[in-house]
């Protein structure tokens, strides 16, 4: 049986990285006055909607787009929530 995932991917820089764009943002918040902003860090969100047998592959095949394509392992850091979202008995 085939099932459809919904993986929610948050990809992070490493805590090592600096992070030009959360320096940016940080001083424009506090140029509007929210002085109490103390860090920004800037990372990306991405949703994939994915048919797979089962749950252990969909993460499996999910580290390996993580790996090769949505995120620098080198830089970032990512992790993410997977949904079945439903269930086919059709062939896709």
């Amino acid at each position: 049986m085939q099932r459809k995932y919904l993986a929610k991917i948050f990809v992070t820089l490493r805590p090592s990285v600096l992070d030009p764009a959360g320096v940016a943002v940080k001083s424009g918040l506090q140029q509007l006055g929210y002085a109490h902003v103390e860090q920004v860090r800037i990372g990306k969100y991405i949703e994939i909607t994915l048919i797979s047998t089962d749950e252990s592959t969909a993460r499996q095949n999910l580290d390996r787009m993580c790996d090769q394509m949505l995120a620098n392992p080198v830089i970032e850091n990512y992790r993410f929530d997977l949904i079945e979202v439903e269930s086919q008995t059709g062939v896709y």
